[in-house]
């Protein structure tokens, strides 16, 4: 089961801040809390949603064919055991926005 995050201005997740490895996410935090990223699970390309473009435009937007980054990643909070407490989360890239999100959180 998956948990996706409330929307924020019109977006679902929450920003987060991203150190970025070689292969990819290697920490991030959330709040106060830093999470360190045991495995890198699975990394895709997708476009936004179509019903999330602005609504004001008419045809074809640059909105509507923008991809973003998607990272699937098994992250610790930091301190804690990765064999008791690791979690699986979604971070996105935003390249338009220059903002890392937190769009899922895996059960």
């Amino acid at each position: 089961m998956s948990r996706v995050l409330g929307e924020v201005v019109g977006r679902a997740g929450e920003e987060v801040q991203v150190e970025r490895g070689p292969l990819g996410p290697a920490q991030f935090w959330r709040g106060q809390s830093r999470y360190l990223v045991g495995e890198l699970l699975d990394s895709w390309v997708e476009t936004a949603p179509w019903w999330r473009r602005d609504a004001a435009g008419a045809g074809a937007s640059a909105e509507l064919v923008a991809t973003q980054e998607v990272w699937r990643v098994e992250a610790v909070r930091a301190g804690r055991s990765r064999t008791s407490f690791a979690g699986v989360y979604d971070l996105t890239w935003d390249a338009a926005g220059n903002r890392w999100w937190l769009v899922r959180v895996h059960d």
